[in-house]
Protein backbone atom coordinates (compact mmCIF):
# COMPACT_ATOMS: atom_id res chain seq x y z
CA UNK A 1 0.00 0.00 0.00
CA UNK A 2 1.48 3.78 -0.76
CA UNK A 3 1.78 6.10 1.35
CA UNK A 4 -0.53 9.42 0.75
CA UNK A 5 2.90 11.31 0.44
CA UNK A 6 3.34 9.93 -3.05
CA UNK A 7 1.23 9.10 -6.28
CA UNK A 8 1.95 6.10 -8.82
CA UNK A 9 3.27 6.73 -12.12
CA UNK A 10 2.06 5.22 -14.95
CA UNK A 11 3.55 1.74 -16.28
CA UNK A 12 4.30 3.03 -19.61
CA UNK A 13 7.24 5.60 -18.20
CA UNK A 14 9.36 2.84 -18.60
CA UNK A 15 9.91 3.17 -22.54
CA UNK A 16 11.87 0.15 -24.53
CA UNK A 17 13.77 3.02 -26.73
CA UNK A 18 17.29 0.70 -26.48
CA UNK A 19 19.09 -1.53 -24.72
CA UNK A 20 20.86 -0.73 -21.73
CA UNK A 21 24.26 -1.95 -22.90
CA UNK A 22 27.26 0.48 -23.47
CA UNK A 23 26.91 3.31 -25.97
CA UNK A 24 23.71 2.16 -27.96
CA UNK A 25 21.16 4.78 -29.32
CA UNK A 26 19.07 4.65 -27.11
CA UNK A 27 21.34 4.91 -24.19
CA UNK A 28 22.74 8.42 -26.02
CA UNK A 29 19.10 9.91 -26.52
CA UNK A 30 18.44 9.07 -22.45
CA UNK A 31 21.77 11.11 -21.25
CA UNK A 32 20.98 13.78 -23.53
CA UNK A 33 17.47 13.83 -21.59
CA UNK A 34 19.51 13.35 -18.69
CA UNK A 35 21.76 16.60 -19.30
CA UNK A 36 18.79 18.54 -20.68
CA UNK A 37 17.50 18.18 -16.77
CA UNK A 38 20.29 18.62 -15.03
CA UNK A 39 20.72 21.71 -16.95
CA UNK A 40 16.86 22.84 -16.39
CA UNK A 41 18.04 22.47 -12.85
CA UNK A 42 17.15 18.86 -11.97
CA UNK A 43 18.32 17.62 -8.88
CA UNK A 44 20.38 14.14 -9.70
CA UNK A 45 19.98 11.52 -6.74
CA UNK A 46 22.33 11.36 -4.08
CA UNK A 47 23.77 7.27 -4.90
CA UNK A 48 26.21 5.12 -2.26
CA UNK A 49 28.04 2.58 -4.17
CA UNK A 50 29.27 -0.27 -1.78
CA UNK A 51 33.12 -1.75 -2.88
CA UNK A 52 35.12 -0.47 -5.45
CA UNK A 53 35.72 -3.48 -7.30
CA UNK A 54 34.89 -4.34 -10.63
CA UNK A 55 31.14 -3.85 -10.05
CA UNK A 56 31.48 -0.86 -8.26
CA UNK A 57 33.80 0.98 -10.47
CA UNK A 58 31.74 -0.03 -13.52
CA UNK A 59 28.75 1.56 -11.82
CA UNK A 60 30.50 4.92 -11.15
CA UNK A 61 31.73 4.74 -14.71
CA UNK A 62 28.73 4.74 -16.44
CA UNK A 63 26.67 6.98 -14.16
CA UNK A 64 29.75 9.55 -15.18
CA UNK A 65 29.27 9.17 -18.28
CA UNK A 66 25.62 9.50 -17.97
CA UNK A 67 26.18 12.89 -16.43
CA UNK A 68 24.76 11.52 -13.15
CA UNK A 69 28.17 12.90 -10.78
CA UNK A 70 26.31 12.73 -7.09
CA UNK A 71 27.45 8.87 -5.95
CA UNK A 72 30.17 8.22 -3.73
CA UNK A 73 32.15 4.70 -4.12
CA UNK A 74 32.92 3.60 -0.09
CA UNK A 75 35.06 1.02 0.18
CA UNK A 76 36.83 -0.75 3.04
CA UNK A 77 40.20 -1.26 1.86
CA UNK A 78 42.83 0.91 1.43
CA UNK A 79 42.47 0.66 -2.60
CA UNK A 80 40.13 -0.60 -5.56
CA UNK A 81 40.09 -3.74 -6.67
CA UNK A 82 38.10 -5.95 -4.76
CA UNK A 83 38.88 -9.60 -5.46
CA UNK A 84 42.35 -8.41 -7.13
CA UNK A 85 43.41 -6.31 -4.37
CA UNK A 86 42.54 -9.03 -1.72
CA UNK A 87 43.87 -12.47 -3.23
CA UNK A 88 47.33 -12.03 -3.71
CA UNK A 89 48.49 -15.74 -3.54
CA UNK A 90 51.53 -17.05 -5.59
CA UNK A 91 50.15 -17.33 -8.95
CA UNK A 92 47.10 -15.64 -8.56
CA UNK A 93 45.26 -15.71 -11.71
CA UNK A 94 42.10 -15.29 -14.12
CA UNK A 95 40.64 -18.70 -15.43
CA UNK A 96 38.73 -16.25 -17.97
CA UNK A 97 40.96 -14.87 -20.75
CA UNK A 98 42.38 -11.49 -20.50
CA UNK A 99 40.72 -9.46 -23.29
CA UNK A 100 37.39 -10.89 -22.06
CA UNK A 101 37.82 -10.00 -18.85
CA UNK A 102 37.82 -6.37 -19.24
CA UNK A 103 35.20 -4.21 -19.41
CA UNK A 104 33.84 -3.70 -22.97
CA UNK A 105 34.17 0.40 -22.90
CA UNK A 106 37.81 0.48 -21.28
CA UNK A 107 40.24 -1.69 -23.40
CA UNK A 108 43.22 -3.11 -22.75
CA UNK A 109 45.39 -3.66 -26.06
CA UNK A 110 48.97 -4.55 -24.03
CA UNK A 111 47.99 -7.61 -21.75
CA UNK A 112 50.84 -9.45 -21.57
CA UNK A 113 49.55 -12.96 -20.99
CA UNK A 114 46.62 -15.09 -22.15
CA UNK A 115 45.58 -15.25 -18.81
CA UNK A 116 46.20 -12.28 -17.43
CA UNK A 117 47.66 -12.61 -12.81
CA UNK A 118 46.78 -10.87 -10.49
CA UNK A 119 49.01 -7.78 -10.69
CA UNK A 120 48.51 -6.80 -14.14
CA UNK A 121 44.46 -7.45 -13.16
CA UNK A 122 44.73 -5.31 -10.12
CA UNK A 123 47.00 -2.45 -12.28
CA UNK A 124 43.95 -2.48 -15.31
CA UNK A 125 40.96 -2.02 -12.40
CA UNK A 126 43.32 0.72 -10.58
CA UNK A 127 44.10 2.49 -14.19
CA UNK A 128 40.19 3.46 -14.35
CA UNK A 129 40.30 5.36 -11.60
CA UNK A 130 42.58 8.44 -13.47
CA UNK A 131 40.96 6.70 -16.80
CA UNK A 132 37.50 7.74 -15.98
CA UNK A 133 37.87 10.38 -13.20
CA UNK A 134 36.59 8.50 -10.22
CA UNK A 135 39.66 9.54 -7.63
CA UNK A 136 37.17 12.32 -6.13
CA UNK A 137 34.58 9.50 -5.97
CA UNK A 138 36.40 7.60 -3.83
CA UNK A 139 35.83 7.25 0.03
CA UNK A 140 38.54 4.61 1.16
CA UNK A 141 39.20 3.01 4.31
CA UNK A 142 34.87 3.17 5.43
CA UNK A 143 33.10 0.04 5.58
CA UNK A 144 29.17 0.66 5.45
CA UNK A 145 27.80 -1.77 8.25
CA UNK A 146 23.99 -1.04 7.96
CA UNK A 147 21.57 0.48 5.63
CA UNK A 148 17.93 1.01 6.98
CA UNK A 149 15.05 2.99 4.42
CA UNK A 150 13.60 5.15 5.86
CA UNK A 151 9.52 4.87 5.05
CA UNK A 152 8.72 8.50 5.84
CA UNK A 153 10.98 9.85 2.96
CA UNK A 154 11.86 7.79 1.01
CA UNK A 155 15.58 7.73 1.16
CA UNK A 156 18.70 4.97 3.01
CA UNK A 157 20.45 5.72 6.27
CA UNK A 158 23.82 4.17 5.89
CA UNK A 159 25.88 3.91 9.27
CA UNK A 160 29.76 3.31 8.67
CA UNK A 161 32.82 2.10 10.38
CA UNK A 162 35.27 4.58 9.69
CA UNK A 163 39.26 4.45 9.77
CA UNK A 164 40.91 3.49 13.29
CA UNK A 165 40.30 6.06 15.45
CA UNK A 166 37.74 7.62 13.88
CA UNK A 167 33.96 7.80 14.96
CA UNK A 168 31.37 5.72 13.26
CA UNK A 169 29.03 8.12 10.94
CA UNK A 170 25.46 7.85 9.24
CA UNK A 171 25.34 8.76 5.14
CA UNK A 172 21.57 9.74 3.54
CA UNK A 173 21.57 8.39 0.29
CA UNK A 174 18.64 8.35 -1.73
CA UNK A 175 19.65 5.01 -3.88
CA UNK A 176 22.12 2.42 -2.50
CA UNK A 177 23.69 0.14 -5.40
CA UNK A 178 25.61 -2.96 -3.55
CA UNK A 179 29.05 -3.75 -5.98
CA UNK A 180 29.97 -6.06 -2.73
CA UNK A 181 29.56 -9.51 -4.82
CA UNK A 182 29.73 -13.35 -3.96
CA UNK A 183 33.92 -13.48 -3.16
CA UNK A 184 34.36 -10.96 -0.63
CA UNK A 185 34.20 -13.02 3.22
CA UNK A 186 36.64 -16.15 3.05
CA UNK A 187 35.28 -19.12 4.86
CA UNK A 188 37.35 -21.02 7.29
CA UNK A 189 35.63 -23.91 8.52
CA UNK A 190 35.50 -24.64 12.71
CA UNK A 191 37.97 -27.32 13.14
CA UNK A 192 38.37 -28.44 16.95
CA UNK A 193 41.81 -27.65 17.90
CA UNK A 194 42.80 -25.10 15.31
CA UNK A 195 43.41 -22.38 17.82
CA UNK A 196 44.99 -23.99 20.32
CA UNK A 197 47.11 -25.25 17.16
CA UNK A 198 47.87 -21.48 16.22
CA UNK A 199 48.81 -20.50 19.74
CA UNK A 200 51.45 -22.94 19.85
CA UNK A 201 53.19 -21.51 17.45
CA UNK A 202 51.65 -22.89 14.19
CA UNK A 203 50.50 -20.47 10.98
CA UNK A 204 47.59 -20.30 9.71
CA UNK A 205 45.83 -17.91 7.14
CA UNK A 206 43.68 -18.21 4.17
CA UNK A 207 44.37 -17.90 0.73
CA UNK A 208 42.39 -14.94 0.34
CA UNK A 209 44.70 -13.24 3.66
CA UNK A 210 48.07 -14.33 2.07
CA UNK A 211 51.06 -14.06 5.15
CA UNK A 212 53.74 -12.99 2.67
CA UNK A 213 56.04 -12.39 5.40
CA UNK A 214 55.91 -16.02 6.72
CA UNK A 215 58.50 -18.03 4.73
CA UNK A 216 57.44 -21.85 3.62
CA UNK A 217 60.65 -23.11 2.69
CA UNK A 218 62.01 -25.94 4.53
CA UNK A 219 57.95 -26.29 6.62
CA UNK A 220 55.77 -28.93 6.39
CA UNK A 221 52.78 -27.02 4.77
CA UNK A 222 49.45 -28.59 4.69
CA UNK A 223 46.33 -27.08 2.53
CA UNK A 224 42.92 -27.59 3.54
CA UNK A 225 40.16 -27.32 0.63
CA UNK A 226 41.40 -27.96 -2.83
CA UNK A 227 39.64 -25.75 -5.48
CA UNK A 228 40.03 -22.71 -7.88
CA UNK A 229 42.65 -20.82 -5.49
CA UNK A 230 44.48 -23.91 -4.47
CA UNK A 231 44.58 -25.09 -7.72
CA UNK A 232 46.91 -22.01 -8.27
CA UNK A 233 48.99 -21.56 -5.29
CA UNK A 234 50.14 -25.16 -4.17
CA UNK A 235 52.06 -25.92 -7.32
CA UNK A 236 54.39 -23.39 -6.38
CA UNK A 237 53.73 -23.78 -2.38
CA UNK A 238 54.87 -27.61 -3.50
CA UNK A 239 58.49 -26.46 -4.96
CA UNK A 240 59.30 -24.64 -1.37
CA UNK A 241 57.70 -26.40 1.00
CA UNK A 242 59.80 -29.45 2.29
CA UNK A 243 56.63 -31.48 2.59
CA UNK A 244 53.11 -30.72 1.42
CA UNK A 245 49.58 -32.33 2.43
CA UNK A 246 46.64 -31.39 0.54
CA UNK A 247 43.47 -32.63 2.61
CA UNK A 248 40.49 -32.44 -0.16
CA UNK A 249 36.94 -33.48 0.40
CA UNK A 250 36.73 -34.48 -3.58
CA UNK A 251 38.74 -34.12 -6.48
CA UNK A 252 38.24 -31.88 -9.30
CA UNK A 253 38.28 -31.65 -13.06
CA UNK A 254 41.14 -29.87 -14.24
CA UNK A 255 41.72 -29.11 -17.85
CA UNK A 256 45.19 -27.44 -19.50
CA UNK A 257 44.80 -24.11 -19.56
CA UNK A 258 47.30 -23.44 -22.40
CA UNK A 259 48.48 -20.01 -20.98
CA UNK A 260 51.37 -18.10 -22.63
CA UNK A 261 52.95 -14.97 -22.80
CA UNK A 262 51.70 -12.74 -26.01
CA UNK A 263 54.49 -12.73 -28.42
CA UNK A 264 55.77 -9.12 -29.18
CA UNK A 265 54.08 -9.06 -32.77
CA UNK A 266 50.89 -10.50 -31.22
CA UNK A 267 50.79 -7.05 -29.51
CA UNK A 268 51.67 -4.98 -32.07
CA UNK A 269 48.76 -6.42 -33.89
CA UNK A 270 46.48 -5.91 -31.17
CA UNK A 271 47.53 -2.10 -30.91
CA UNK A 272 47.30 -1.51 -34.63
CA UNK A 273 44.79 -3.38 -36.43
CA UNK A 274 41.75 -1.50 -35.98
CA UNK A 275 38.62 -3.83 -34.70
CA UNK A 276 41.42 -6.74 -34.19
CA UNK A 277 41.02 -6.94 -30.45
CA UNK A 278 37.23 -6.70 -30.50
CA UNK A 279 36.49 -9.93 -32.90
CA UNK A 280 39.17 -11.78 -30.75
CA UNK A 281 37.33 -10.71 -27.46
CA UNK A 282 34.19 -11.82 -28.84
CA UNK A 283 35.29 -14.88 -30.39
CA UNK A 284 36.50 -16.23 -27.21
CA UNK A 285 32.65 -14.83 -25.68
CA UNK A 286 31.20 -17.07 -28.28
CA UNK A 287 33.59 -19.62 -27.77
CA UNK A 288 32.65 -19.55 -23.93
CA UNK A 289 29.21 -19.58 -24.15
CA UNK A 290 29.35 -22.46 -26.19
CA UNK A 291 30.56 -24.44 -23.71
CA UNK A 292 26.81 -24.08 -21.21
CA UNK A 293 25.74 -27.06 -23.51
CA UNK A 294 28.17 -29.30 -20.98
CA UNK A 295 26.19 -27.57 -17.65
CA UNK A 296 22.96 -29.61 -18.90
CA UNK A 297 21.70 -32.37 -17.02
CA UNK A 298 21.89 -35.49 -19.34
CA UNK A 299 24.51 -33.63 -21.67
CA UNK A 300 26.19 -35.76 -24.33
CA UNK A 301 29.21 -33.05 -24.81
CA UNK A 302 29.61 -33.20 -20.55
CA UNK A 303 29.56 -37.17 -20.76
CA UNK A 304 32.03 -37.16 -23.75
CA UNK A 305 34.32 -34.67 -21.88
CA UNK A 306 33.70 -36.74 -18.23
CA UNK A 307 34.99 -39.53 -20.43
CA UNK A 308 37.85 -38.23 -21.40
CA UNK A 309 38.94 -37.02 -18.38
CA UNK A 310 38.91 -40.23 -16.40
CA UNK A 311 40.44 -42.20 -19.77
CA UNK A 312 43.38 -39.88 -19.47
CA UNK A 313 43.96 -39.96 -15.62
CA UNK A 314 43.43 -43.57 -14.93
CA UNK A 315 46.29 -44.43 -15.76
CA UNK A 316 47.42 -41.93 -13.33
CA UNK A 317 46.28 -43.67 -10.39
CA UNK A 318 48.78 -45.43 -7.85
CA UNK A 319 49.13 -46.84 -4.43
CA UNK A 320 50.21 -43.45 -3.52
CA UNK A 321 47.97 -41.87 -5.09
CA UNK A 322 44.43 -43.22 -5.19
CA UNK A 323 41.68 -42.88 -7.58
CA UNK A 324 39.51 -40.92 -4.68
CA UNK A 325 42.33 -37.88 -5.01
CA UNK A 326 42.32 -38.12 -8.95
CA UNK A 327 38.92 -39.11 -10.30
CA UNK A 328 35.80 -36.85 -9.64
CA UNK A 329 33.04 -38.99 -8.51
CA UNK A 330 30.35 -36.51 -9.63
CA UNK A 331 29.19 -35.42 -13.02
CA UNK A 332 31.30 -32.50 -14.80
CA UNK A 333 30.25 -29.37 -14.54
CA UNK A 334 28.72 -30.04 -11.49
CA UNK A 335 30.79 -28.01 -9.36
CA UNK A 336 33.33 -25.62 -11.04
CA UNK A 337 35.30 -26.73 -13.80
CA UNK A 338 39.03 -25.72 -13.16
CA UNK A 339 42.00 -25.26 -15.69
CA UNK A 340 46.06 -25.56 -14.85
CA UNK A 341 48.76 -26.57 -16.49
CA UNK A 342 50.97 -27.84 -13.39
CA UNK A 343 48.09 -29.62 -11.07
CA UNK A 344 48.99 -33.23 -11.93
CA UNK A 345 52.71 -32.57 -12.42
CA UNK A 346 52.67 -31.54 -8.71
CA UNK A 347 49.86 -34.22 -7.36
CA UNK A 348 53.05 -36.91 -8.98
CA UNK A 349 55.63 -35.16 -6.74
CA UNK A 350 57.20 -37.32 -4.15
CA UNK A 351 57.04 -35.05 -1.54
CA UNK A 352 53.24 -34.62 -1.69
CA UNK A 353 50.52 -36.34 -0.46
CA UNK A 354 46.37 -35.95 -1.14
CA UNK A 355 44.51 -37.32 2.03
CA UNK A 356 40.74 -37.57 1.25
CA UNK A 357 39.70 -38.75 4.35
CA UNK A 358 37.84 -35.81 6.57
CA UNK A 359 39.77 -33.92 9.14
CA UNK A 360 38.73 -34.92 12.81
CA UNK A 361 40.65 -32.43 14.58
CA UNK A 362 44.03 -30.76 15.27
CA UNK A 363 45.74 -32.14 17.97
CA UNK A 364 49.46 -31.52 18.92
CA UNK A 365 50.82 -30.04 15.86
CA UNK A 366 49.13 -32.80 13.27
CA UNK A 367 45.90 -32.91 11.83
CA UNK A 368 43.93 -35.65 12.69
CA UNK A 369 41.96 -37.33 10.26
CA UNK A 370 38.55 -39.74 10.58
CA UNK A 371 40.90 -42.65 9.92
CA UNK A 372 42.98 -41.71 12.97
CA UNK A 373 46.30 -40.90 11.12
CA UNK A 374 48.62 -38.17 12.37
CA UNK A 375 49.86 -35.55 9.82
CA UNK A 376 52.28 -33.25 11.04
CA UNK A 377 52.41 -29.87 9.71
CA UNK A 378 53.66 -26.60 10.68
CA UNK A 379 51.76 -23.94 8.13
CA UNK A 380 48.18 -24.60 7.59
CA UNK A 381 46.14 -22.76 4.52
CA UNK A 382 42.87 -22.75 4.06
CA UNK A 383 41.50 -22.44 0.45
CA UNK A 384 38.07 -23.29 1.33
CA UNK A 385 36.82 -20.57 -0.58
CA UNK A 386 34.26 -18.05 0.17
CA UNK A 387 31.03 -17.59 2.47
CA UNK A 388 29.11 -17.07 -1.39
CA UNK A 389 25.72 -17.95 -0.55
CA UNK A 390 25.55 -15.67 2.41
CA UNK A 391 25.83 -12.57 -0.46
CA UNK A 392 25.27 -8.91 1.64
CA UNK A 393 25.74 -10.31 5.00
CA UNK A 394 27.26 -9.44 7.78
CA UNK A 395 26.01 -5.80 6.37
CA UNK A 396 22.37 -5.61 7.74
CA UNK A 397 19.48 -4.22 5.53
CA UNK A 398 16.35 -3.14 7.05
CA UNK A 399 13.57 -2.01 3.81
CA UNK A 400 10.32 -1.19 4.21
CA UNK A 401 8.21 -1.65 7.69
CA UNK A 402 11.86 -2.98 9.03
CA UNK A 403 11.94 -5.52 7.12
CA UNK A 404 15.53 -7.79 7.58
CA UNK A 405 17.20 -8.44 4.53
CA UNK A 406 18.76 -11.46 6.36
CA UNK A 407 15.39 -12.62 7.44
CA UNK A 408 13.55 -12.58 4.20
CA UNK A 409 16.81 -14.39 2.53
CA UNK A 410 16.51 -17.25 5.44
CA UNK A 411 15.30 -20.08 3.54
CA UNK A 412 18.28 -18.60 0.53
CA UNK A 413 19.33 -15.30 -1.51
CA UNK A 414 16.99 -14.25 -4.56
CA UNK A 415 16.47 -10.84 -6.10
CA UNK A 416 14.92 -10.40 -8.94
CA UNK A 417 17.17 -10.13 -12.12
CA UNK A 418 19.90 -10.94 -9.00
CA UNK A 419 19.36 -7.31 -8.98
CA UNK A 420 16.73 -6.08 -6.50
CA UNK A 421 14.23 -7.34 -3.40
CA UNK A 422 10.52 -6.48 -3.22
CA UNK A 423 10.49 -4.00 -0.03
CA UNK A 424 13.72 -2.87 -0.69
CA UNK A 425 13.44 0.39 -2.91
CA UNK A 426 16.43 2.18 -4.45
CA UNK A 427 18.31 -0.67 -3.83
CA UNK A 428 19.72 -2.66 -6.41
CA UNK A 429 22.73 -5.25 -6.79
CA UNK A 430 25.37 -5.99 -8.76
CA UNK A 431 26.74 -9.43 -9.15
CA UNK A 432 24.01 -10.54 -6.60
CA UNK A 433 22.06 -14.01 -6.47
CA UNK A 434 21.99 -16.18 -9.63
CA UNK A 435 24.03 -14.04 -11.90
CA UNK A 436 27.77 -16.11 -11.29
CA UNK A 437 28.59 -18.01 -14.39
CA UNK A 438 30.16 -21.33 -14.52
CA UNK A 439 31.09 -20.93 -18.27
CA UNK A 440 31.86 -17.33 -19.32
CA UNK A 441 33.05 -13.50 -17.89
CA UNK A 442 31.27 -12.31 -14.82
CA UNK A 443 32.30 -8.54 -16.14
CA UNK A 444 29.72 -9.41 -19.10
CA UNK A 445 27.01 -10.11 -16.53
CA UNK A 446 28.11 -6.90 -14.22
CA UNK A 447 27.89 -4.68 -17.37
CA UNK A 448 24.08 -5.57 -18.37
CA UNK A 449 23.03 -4.96 -14.83
CA UNK A 450 25.21 -1.89 -14.60
CA UNK A 451 23.22 -1.07 -18.09
CA UNK A 452 19.77 -1.86 -16.57
CA UNK A 453 20.42 0.04 -13.02
CA UNK A 454 21.56 2.71 -14.85
CA UNK A 455 18.44 2.77 -16.35
CA UNK A 456 16.78 3.01 -13.07
CA UNK A 457 18.20 5.57 -12.00
CA UNK A 458 17.42 8.03 -15.34
CA UNK A 459 13.99 7.44 -14.90
CA UNK A 460 13.76 8.32 -11.42
CA UNK A 461 15.62 11.42 -11.93
CA UNK A 462 13.62 12.32 -15.02
CA UNK A 463 10.44 11.48 -13.80
CA UNK A 464 11.19 12.65 -10.15
CA UNK A 465 10.46 9.40 -8.56
CA UNK A 466 10.16 8.91 -4.87
CA UNK A 467 11.11 4.89 -5.22
CA UNK A 468 11.64 1.93 -7.55
CA UNK A 469 10.61 -0.95 -6.32
CA UNK A 470 10.30 -4.35 -8.29
CA UNK A 471 7.04 -5.75 -7.59
CA UNK A 472 6.62 -9.25 -5.63
CA UNK A 473 4.55 -10.87 -8.64
CA UNK A 474 7.85 -9.90 -10.84
CA UNK A 475 9.88 -11.27 -8.87
CA UNK A 476 8.17 -14.73 -8.01
CA UNK A 477 8.10 -15.25 -11.26
CA UNK A 478 11.84 -14.50 -12.13
CA UNK A 479 12.81 -16.67 -9.22
CA UNK A 480 10.30 -19.89 -10.28
CA UNK A 481 11.60 -19.30 -13.40
CA UNK A 482 15.55 -19.60 -12.94
CA UNK A 483 15.06 -22.48 -9.69
CA UNK A 484 12.75 -24.86 -12.78
CA UNK A 485 16.20 -23.93 -15.09
CA UNK A 486 18.46 -25.20 -12.28
CA UNK A 487 16.80 -28.24 -12.16
CA UNK A 488 17.65 -29.14 -15.63
CA UNK A 489 21.91 -27.98 -15.12
CA UNK A 490 24.27 -30.56 -13.78
CA UNK A 491 24.95 -28.17 -11.04
CA UNK A 492 20.96 -29.94 -9.42
CA UNK A 493 23.02 -33.25 -9.42
CA UNK A 494 24.18 -33.95 -5.49
CA UNK A 495 27.92 -32.53 -5.62
CA UNK A 496 28.61 -29.77 -2.78
CA UNK A 497 29.27 -26.76 -4.07
CA UNK A 498 29.71 -23.20 -3.54
CA UNK A 499 26.87 -22.54 -5.57
CA UNK A 500 24.03 -23.76 -3.46
CA UNK A 501 22.85 -23.12 -0.32
CA UNK A 502 23.24 -26.63 2.38
CA UNK A 503 19.43 -27.56 1.15
CA UNK A 504 20.51 -27.52 -2.06
CA UNK A 505 19.16 -24.65 -3.31
CA UNK A 506 20.76 -22.82 -6.15
CA UNK A 507 21.50 -19.26 -4.96
CA UNK A 508 24.18 -18.14 -7.41
CA UNK A 509 24.40 -19.15 -10.86
CA UNK A 510 22.79 -17.79 -13.91
CA UNK A 511 20.88 -20.98 -14.81
CA UNK A 512 21.18 -20.50 -18.51
CA UNK A 513 22.91 -18.82 -21.98
CA UNK A 514 24.16 -15.13 -21.07
CA UNK A 515 22.40 -14.27 -24.07
CA UNK A 516 19.03 -14.73 -22.61
CA UNK A 517 20.21 -12.67 -19.62
CA UNK A 518 21.09 -9.79 -22.15
CA UNK A 519 18.35 -9.77 -24.03
CA UNK A 520 16.43 -10.25 -20.13
CA UNK A 521 17.84 -6.49 -19.07
CA UNK A 522 18.02 -5.51 -22.45
CA UNK A 523 15.64 -2.60 -21.11
CA UNK A 524 13.00 -3.24 -18.09
CA UNK A 525 9.92 -4.55 -17.86
CA UNK A 526 7.44 -1.95 -16.85
CA UNK A 527 4.76 -4.44 -15.53
CA UNK A 528 8.01 -5.34 -12.90
CA UNK A 529 8.14 -2.36 -11.56
CA UNK A 530 6.51 -0.49 -8.94
CA UNK A 531 7.15 3.89 -9.42
CA UNK A 532 6.18 6.22 -7.06
CA UNK A 533 6.20 9.96 -7.57
CA UNK A 534 6.81 12.27 -4.62
CA UNK A 535 3.62 14.48 -4.33
CA UNK A 536 4.73 17.94 -4.14
CA UNK A 537 4.11 19.69 -0.60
Amino acid sequence: MRSSATTPVPVGSLRPNGRTGYGGRGERERSRRVAAAIAAGAASPRIAILGAGAAGLCMGIRLRDAGIDTFTIYEKSDGVGGTWRDNTYPDAACDVPSHLYSFSFASKRDWTRKFARQPEILEYFESLVDRFDLARHLRLGVEITEAHHDDADGTWTLRTAGPEGEPDATIVADVVVSGLGQLNRPYVPDIPGLEAFREAGGTVFHSARWDHDHDLSGERVGVVGIGASAIQFVPPVAERAAHTTLFQRSSNYVGPRKDREFTPRERWLFDHVPGLQRRYRESIYWRFEGRFSAMRRGSRLGAWMQGQFRKQLRPMVSERLSEAALLPDYPLGCKRILISDNWYPTLLRPDLDVVTDAIERIDDGAVVTVDGEHHQVDTLVFGTGFRSTEFLSPLKITGRGGRDLNEVWADGARAHLGLAVPGFPNLFMLYGPNTNLGHNSILFMIEQQVGYVLRLVEEKMLLGLRSVDVAPSAASRFDTMVQAAAERTVWAEGCHSWYKTADGRITNNWTAHTTLYRKLLSFPDPDDWILERATPR
